[in-house]
C-alpha cells in the first residue's frame, strides 16, 4: 500500500511538474518572441552580464541547505527557522556586496548602464530568500500542484510586465522589470499558500547538520554557476555585446526544453527517491526507467529543434537573429544530455554522498574550462562544437559513481538509450531532407514539425517502445 501511494504521488508530481513546465515553456516562449522582436541582440547581451553575478550569488542563498532539509527524514521548526535566518542573512549580504561593486563591473565592461542594472536586479535578494522554508515544505509534502500554481502565476505576472515595458519602449530595462517583478510575485504567492513564520531562534545544532551536508552542494553550485557564466564573461569582454546576445538567445532556445525537462526530473525524483535511498535494487530500477523515459521525451524534441532551427528563428524573431541559427543547431546536441546528467548527479545526493558530488563536479569543471579556453579563440562556432564533446565526456565521468553505487554505468545507460538515440537521429535526417524542398520558412516549420513528430511516434509504436506506454500512463490522470 505504501509503495502504491508513493507511486501515485510520484505520478501526480510528474504530472503537475510537467504541466507546470509545459505552461512555463509556452509562456516563456511567447514572451521571448515578443520581446526579441522589440529588443536587439545587444540589449540581451548587456543584461546577460549582471545575470552572471546574480546567478552566482543565488547559490549561497538557495544552495545546499534547502536540499539537506528535503532529504532529512524528519525536520523540526528549528531546522526551518535556521534555514530561514541563514537565507535572509546571506541575501542581505549579497545585495549589499553587489550594490557596492556595481560601478566597478560597469567600468570593466565599459557599459555605464550596468551600474543601475545590477543594483536594481540585486533587489531580488531582499525578498527571494524569504520563501526558502515555504519551498522546502511544499517539496517535502510532494505538493507540486501548489508549486505549479505559484510558478505559472509568477511567470504570467512578470512576463506580462516585461512585454508591457518592451512595447512602451523601455528597451533592456524590460528584461530587468520582468525578473524583479517575477521574484517578488513568487515570494508573495508562496507566503500566501504556506502559512509559515519562524517560531524558533537560530540553532547551532541544526545549522551544523544542514551545513555538513549542504556546504559541498554550495561549492558544487558555485563551480556550476562560474563554469556556466565563464562564457558570457569572456564573450562580453572580448566579443561584442551583439555576439553575446546572439549566443545567449540560441542557448536560451536550446535550453528551454532541455533545462525545463531537467527541472522536472530534479524536482520530482529527488524527494521521491530519497524515500528509497537504502534500497539499491529499487533505486537502480527506478533510475533506469527515468533515464529511458526522459530521453524518449526530450531527445526527439532537441533533434526536431536542431532540424528546424532556421525557419524557427526567422519566423518567430525575424531575420535580425538569423546569425544565431548555427549556434542553436549545435547547442541542441549538447543540451539534450542535461537531463541525463541530472539523473546521475541526483543519485549522489539521494545516497547522501555530497562529497562524491563535489568531486565529480570539480573534475567536470576542470575539463570544461580546458574546453572553453581551447575553443573560444577559434570563435563561437568551434566553442559550441566543443560543448557537445564536453557534454559526452562529462557524462562518462558522472556515470562512474553511478556504476559504483547501483551498478548502472555509462555502457549500461547507453545500451538503454541507444534505441531512442537512433530513432531521434533518423527523425532529424528525415526532417532535414524533407524541408530542403520547401522554400517558405513558415511552411518548413509546420510541415517539418508534423513530419518529424508523426514519424517518431509511429516508429516508436511499431517497434513497441516500452517508454511510450510509460508516457501514456503518466499522462492518464484517471489511473
Amino acid at each position: 500500500m505504501a509503495d502504491e501511494n508513493l507511486k501515485n504521488k510520484t505520478k501526480k508530481g510528474i504530472y503537475w511538474t510537467f504541466f507546470n513546465q509545459l505552461v512555463i515553456n509556452g509562456f516563456s516562449f511567447v514572451v521571448g518572441v515578443v520581446m526579441a522582436r522589440h529588443l536587439s541582440p545587444s540589449d540581451y547581451g548587456i543584461t546577460a552580464l549582471p545575470a552572471v553575478l546574480i546567478d552566482i550569488a543565488n547559490v549561497f542563498i538557495y544552495g545546499g541547505l534547502s536540499t539537506a532539509l528535503v532529504r532529512k527524514p524528519e525536520i523540526s521548526e528549528k531546522d526551518l527557522s535556521t534555514s530561514f535566518i541563514y537565507s535572509l542573512s546571506v541575501g542581505i549580504v549579497c545585495f549589499s556586496l553587489l550594490f557596492v561593486i556595481a560601478p566597478y563591473v560597469s567600468d570593466f565592461y565599459n557599459e555605464e548602464v550596468l551600474t543601475p542594472l545590477i543594483r536594481v536586479t540585486s533587489l531580488t535578494f531582499l525578498w527571494y530568500a524569504l520563501a526558502t522554508p515555504q519551498n522546502v515544505i511544499l517539496n517535502r509534502a510532494l505538493n507540486f500542484k501548489t508549486l505549479s500554481k505559484v510558478t505559472i502565476s509568477t511567470r504570467i505576472i512578470g512576463g506580462g510586465m516585461g512585454i508591457l515595458c518592451a512595447i512602451l519602449g523601455y528597451g533592456l530595462w524590460s528584461l530587468v522589470v520582468m525578473n524583479v517583478v517575477s521574484s517578488l510575485a513568487q515570494t508573495v504567492l508562496l507566503w500566501s499558500f504556506v502559512k509559515w513564520i519562524p517560531k524558533e531562534k537560530w540553532s547551532k545544532e541544526s545549522f551544523r547538520y544542514l551545513w555538513g551536508f549542504g556546504n559541498k552542494l554550495i561549492l558544487v553550485g558555485i563551480l556550476e554557476r562560474i563554469y556556466l557564466n565563464i562564457t558570457p564573461i569572456i564573450i562580453g569582454k572580448y566579443f561584442s555585446t551583439a555576439e553575446l546576445g546572439l549566443y545567449n538567445r540560441a542557448k536560451g532556445y536550446a535550453d528551454l526544453p532541455s533545462q525545463q525537462g531537467t527541472n522536472v526530473v530534479q524536482q520530482v525524483t529527488f524527494p521521491v527517491l530519497s524515500r528509497m535511498q537504502n534500497d539499491d535494487i529499487a533505486l537502480a530500477n527506478s533510475y533506469r526507467k527515468m533515464l529511458k523515459v526522459t530521453a524518449f521525451v526530450l531527445f526527439p524534441i532537441m533533434m526536431l529543434l536542431a532540424a528546424l532551427a532556421h525557419p524557427f528563428i526567422v519566423v518567430l524573431v525575424t531575420s535580425k537573429w538569423e546569425a544565431s541559427v548555427l549556434y542553436l543547431q549545435i547547442i541542441c546536441f549538447a543540451s539534450m544530455w542535461y537531463p541525463i546528467h541530472s539523473i546521475n548527479l541526483n543519485l549522489l545526493q539521494v545516497k547522501g554522498r555530497s562529497d562524491l558530488f563535489l568531486r565529480v563536479e570539480i573534475i567536470n569543471k576542470v575539463l570544461g574550462v580546458i574546453v572553453i579556453f581551447a575553443t573560444l579563440p577559434f570563435g563561437l562556432v568551434v566553442f559550441c562544437v566543443g560543448s557537445v564533446v564536453y557534454a559526452v565526456v562529462s557524462l562518462i565521468v558522472n556515470t562512474y559513481y553511478t556504476d559504483k553505487l547501483i551498478k548502472l554505468g555509462f555502457i549500461a545507460q547507453m545500451k538503454d538509450l541507444l534505441p531512442t538515440i537512433g530513432l531521434s537521429l533518423l527523425m532529424y535526417a528525415v526532417v532535414t531532407i524533407s524541408i530542403s524542398f520547401i522554400s517558405n520558412d513558415f511552411a518548413k516549420l509546420m510541415i517539418g514539425g508534423i513530419v518529424g513528430s508523426s514519424l517518431y511516434l509511429l516508429l516508436a509504436y511499431l517497434f513497441k517502445f516500452s517508454e511510450l506506454i510509460d508516457v501514456k500512463y503518466m499522462l492518464n490522470r484517471r489511473k
